[in-house]
C-alpha cells in the first residue's frame, strides 16, 4: 500500500519476453497487485509470465489476448480487471512491458493522487533538459507534433509530454469513465485525455526520467503514427466541443468555433478561385482580394478567441 492506499500496476506486454521479467523484479514493494496483460506476443511472454506467476505468486495476475488488439486494448482490459478487483479506493498505475519506465518515479505519480490534487496523472519526460540528448531526435520531435495537437484536443494545454504512457488514475474517475470508446492503439493516451476533459477530471503533469537504450524495441513508425493519430485527435476535438459545449452545458465558445470555421473554408476557397482567376484571365477585383483577406483574418480570429475560451474554461482541471 501506498499512503493507506492501496496500488494495482497494469503492464501492457507484446513481445517483451527480454524485459518483462525486469519490469516485474523491480517492481516496488508497496503495489499490491500486478496485472500483466499479455496481447497475443508471439516470441516467448508467456513463458517469461509463467516464470514470473512461479517467484510472485498471488500478486501477479496474468490475461492472454488471443490475438493482437494494440496497447490501448491491453491497457483497458487491465483498467477493467483493476475495478473488477478494486477494494475500495485505488489507485492505478500503467507501466509499460518494455522496462522504460523508471520504477523510482512511481510515488511522485501517485502522491497528487493521494493527497487529492489530481484524478490522473502523467509522466512528462521532456521537463529536464535530459529529453533531447537521451530521446531519439524523430521521436522527440514526432512527439512534439503530436503533443500540440493534444493540447488543443484535450483541452488540457499544461500536459505537455502527450505519449508518455507512465501514468497514475484513481479508481473513481476510472468507474465514471467509457472505455470501450477509447482508441485501442498507439493513440490511447491522447483520446483517454480527450475522455478525462469530457467529464471534468483533473490532471497533472510529473516529471520523470526517460529512459532508453535499455534493449526496447520500439513498434512506433512515424510515417504511419503521426497522420493517423493526428486525423484522430481532429476528430476527437470536434466530439470535446459537441459533448462538452453543447450536449452537457452550453458555451458561447461554438458561435466563435462555427463562425471561424465557416469565414476559414470561406476565405480558403475564395482565395484558390482568385488565384484561378489571376492565372486564367489577368484582371483580379481589389474589391475581391480585400474581402478574401477580411473573411481570413476575421476567421482566424474567432478560432483563436474560441481556443482562448476553451483554455480558460479548463484552467482548473490541473
Amino acid at each position: 500500500m501506498f499512503e493507506n492506499r492501496r496500488v494495482a500496476v497494469v503492464v501492457p506486454a507484446f513481445n517483451e519476453e527480454k524485459l518483462i521479467a525486469r519490469v516485474l523484479d523491480t517492481m516496488p514493494v508497496f503495489v499490491d497487485r500486478v496485472i500483466v496483460v499479455n496481447d497475443a506476443s508471439t516470441d516467448g511472454t508467456a513463458e517469461a509470465l509463467a516464470a514470473a506467476q512461479v517467484r510472485m505468486g498471488g500478486r501477479l495476475r496474468v490475461v492472454h489476448h488471443g490475438r493482437n488488439g494494440g496497447v490501448g486494448a491491453a491497457i483497458i482490459t487491465g483498467y477493467r480487471l483493476a475495478v473488477e478487483e478494486a477494494q475500495g479506493n485505488d489507485l492505478v498505475v500503467v507501466m509499460a512491458g518494455d522496462a522504460q519506465m523508471d520504477p523510482g518515479d512511481l510515488p511522485r505519480l501517485l502522491m497528487p493522487l493521494v493527497r487529492d490534487q489530481a484524478d490522473y496523472t502523467k509522466g512528462n519526460r521532456l521537463f529536464t533538459g535530459q529529453a533531447w540528448k537521451i530521446i531519439p531526435r524523430y521521436r522527440y520531435l514526432g512527439n512534439a507534433v503530436l503533443s500540440l495537437l493534444t493540447k488543443i484536443a484535450s483541452g488540457y494545454w499544461h500536459v505537455a509530454d502527450s505519449q508518455s504512457g507512465y501514468t497514475a488514475i484513481t479508481i473513481e474517475a476510472l468507474r465514471v469513465l467509457q472505455l470501450e470508446r477509447l482508441y485501442p492503439r498507439y493513440g490511447f493516451p491522447n483520446h483517454l485525455l480527450v475522455e478525462l476533459n469530457n467529464y471534468d477530471f483533473r490532471v497533472r503533469d510529473v516529471p520523470i526520467r526517460p529512459v532508453y537504450n535499455v534493449g526496447e524495441v520500439s513498434g512506433i513508425r512515424l510515417r504511419k503514427v503521426v497522420p493517423t493519430l493526428s486525423w484522430l485527435l481532429v476528430k476527437c476535438y470536434f466530439w470535446r466541443m459537441k459533448e462538452k459545449y453543447i450536449i452537457r452545458d452550453f458555451h458561447p465558445l461554438v458561435f466563435f468555433l462555427s463562425l471561424g470555421l465557416l469565414l476559414v473554408t470561406l476565405g480558403s476557397l475564395l482565395g484558390v478561385y482568385l488565384v484561378y482567376v489571376r492565372l486564367s484571365v489577368g484582371s483580379l477585383s481589389p474589391n475581391a482580394a480585400i474581402f478574401d483577406a477580411f473573411c481570413l483574418i476575421m476567421g482566424a480570429q474567432m478560432l483563436f478567441f474560441a481556443m482562448w475560451m476553451d483554455m480558460e474554461h479548463n484552467k482548473t482541471l490541473r
